[in-house]
């Protein structure tokens, strides 16, 4: 085994607590080469694709990078903005509003990193900054409310393959999913009713979550479940009856089955059936990217429209609403009791004496540093 080493290590060095959260991914920019390389680094990950790797080695290189990348380039270039990609964009507000919460939550220092489980910046990049800021516990969100192996578990993987290069691993704890989250169900009804009030409410809520293979459902993943759960705790919330919502799947890639009802295909016989107006939301999307700004607001709309449906109205991701990032940071704390920054009774100066008290008996010893 071969460490990175971590030569910024010195005794008595200050110690604080760190909040990794991550997402899935963007390309750095809108162009096919972009999109080649953060596909193909997706795409290969086993835990997106369960498909034999020399099998899949062969159709991946053979047909899939060689026609998506130019097919996805313009649709990402529809949604590109001046500061780049708006998962990215919108990741880095998320990490600035939390970390300002955290700050006047925790009594002791806490530091907040934005990674992606694909591209930049990367998960290995992120917790090197944490422990160049002195983490000794880490916290790893990944912003997916519902577990997928393909998404919770990916992450977790990424996370392992790194630290187990660490000769010193820190205290470490992972959010599996937060699907029944009550602050992030509040805050998802809370953007439906603020998008009604200032909009006018549909005929039907379609709630839009990402696809993945059936027979990972078969499997024991739990992530069709947890998006059902979400969809109907949020009607609840909502007073919708019987009729007046639905849960769908989008996103479908390949000839496989897939969880269903299919959104578009949802979509489309609802537009045949003359409904008068469709709401869409997409619950399992932290933040706006390609799949809600494209593929719902624009192609969804058209199919719809041109089905013979009537207005179709996309209700934006949770962002970084306020109300968002106070359910994040509230999760965050819940998860972090009983590490030293969560204590109500952590005296920094007295830590930080120790620190040094132990810094200086370390240093009588022979450290070298």
């Amino acid at each position: 085994m071969r460490y990175d080493g971590e030569s910024d290590y010195r005794h008595g060095s200050p110690e604080c607590l760190g909040v990794l959260i991550t997402n899935l991914g963007t390309p750095d920019a809108p162009t096919v080469g972009a999109l080649r390389r953060y596909l193909k680094e997706f795409l290969w990950d086993p835990r997106v694709v369960e498909i034999p790797r020399p099998l899949w080695w062969l159709i991946l290189n053979g047909l899939v990078l060689t026609r998506r990348p130019k097919r996805s380039a313009p649709l990402y270039r529809k949604i590109w903005t001046p500061d780049g990609s708006p998962l990215l964009v919108i990741g880095r507000r998320q990490a600035q509003g939390l970390a300002g919460r955290l700050a006047g939550r925790m009594t002791g220092p806490v530091h907040v990193e934005l990674a992606m489980r694909y591209g930049q910046p990367s998960i290995e990049s992120g917790l090197k900054r944490l422990r160049d800021a002195g983490a000794r516990r880490m916290l790893v969100l990944p912003l997916y409310p519902q577990y997928s192996a393909s998404t919770g578990g990916s992450t977790l993987d990424a996370v392992s393959r790194v630290l187990r290069r660490w000769r010193w691993v820190p205290h470490l704890r992972f959010v599996g999913d937060y699907h029944q989250d009550a602050g992030y169900l509040d805050a998802l009804a809370r953007s439906v009713r603020s998008y009604w009030d200032a909009h006018g409410r549909g005929d039907k809520l379609l709630m839009s979550f990402h696809g993945v293979p059936k027979r990972y459902l078969l499997s024991g993943d739990p992530y069709h479940c947890q998006c059902q759960a979400t969809g109907r705790m949020l009607a609840e919330r909502l007073g919708l009856g019987e009729g007046e919502w639905i849960v769908t799947f989008q996103s479908r890639f390949g000839k496989a089955e897939w969880l269903k009802p299919y959104t578009i295909e949802t979509v489309a016989q609802l537009g045949r059936e003359g409904l008068g107006r469709l709401d869409v939301i997409c619950p399992g999307f932290s933040a706006d990217c390609l799949e809600t700004l494209e593929e719902i607001a624009e192609d969804n709309r058209e199919t719809f429209e041109e089905a013979g449906g009537g207005e179709f109205h996309y209700i934006p991701a949770l962002n970084d609403n306020p109300d968002h990032l106070d359910a994040l940071a509230d999760l965050v704390m819940r998860n972090v009791q009983g590490w030293p920054e969560a204590d109500p009774g952590y005296a920094p100066g007295e830590r930080e004496q120790a620190a040094q008290a132990s810094r200086a008996r370390a240093l009588a010893m022979g450290a070298r540093d």
